[in-house]
């Protein structure tokens, strides 16, 4: 049996047409997965935690609002003063991130990228009026595979900052920990980020 020209015509249409609309009704599904990946969320920060050989890596992704309450460029002496501030304190990460003392780890390099800030090499899809501070922390250990927290001291240092939102890969397995602002005078404690068993 043999189609005519017009039927497979017809076919094809049909199937473009079938294909496009599984498009679209997927498009709001990869569309709101794409934001989700790329969240720009006042308040909170995100940290990848990596015990990989003899080091501890922390990645940081955070609105620049929670680190010197503003997304630009600083144009007042104030607001420059401000990203002095919060530079140095980064700069200064073992303060922020004390690691398990049974690694015995050391502060190596600290990579720190905002466009807004002319740090480093930002992405370059940040959105213009919204722009974030990116962060690699890489400590140095001689037993790293030792740790099994890290005290973080960001709630204390940073006032805008809610919530932390971590992923942890370790040689025992893989972990999500949230860390919410504590209430009053404990905002200005560390607070844990636990992992193992």
């Amino acid at each position: 049996m043999t189609l005519t020209n017009r039927r497979v015509q017809a076919l094809r249409r049909g199937s473009a047409l079938a294909l496009a609309a599984a498009f679209l009704a997927a498009a709001p599904f990869l569309t709101a997965q794409a934001q989700e990946q790329h969240a720009h969320v006042h308040g909170q920060l995100k940290l990848d935690v990596a015990v990989d050989g003899p080091t501890v890596v922390i990645d940081m992704e955070s609105p620049l609002d929670n680190i010197v309450g503003f997304e630009r460029a600083p144009k007042t002496d104030a607001e420059k003063k401000t990203v002095e501030e919060a530079v140095a304190q980064l700069r200064a990460a073992d303060k922020l991130f004390i690691v398990d003392p049974a690694a015995n780890c050391k502060l190596g390099p600290v990579d720190l990228r905002s466009g807004a800030l002319g740090l480093g090499n930002p992405d370059p899809s940040e959105p213009v009026g919204h722009a974030d501070l990116d962060a690699t922390f890489s400590f140095n250990c001689t037993n790293a595979a030792a740790a099994k927290f890290i005290d973080v001291n960001l709630f204390a240092v940073f006032k805008g900052l809610r919530q932390i939102d971590s992923q942890i890969a370790t040689a025992q397995g893989q972990f999500k920990r949230q860390l919410k602002r504590p209430a009053g005078a404990q905002a200005a404690q560390p607070a844990r980020l636990g992992w193992g068993k």
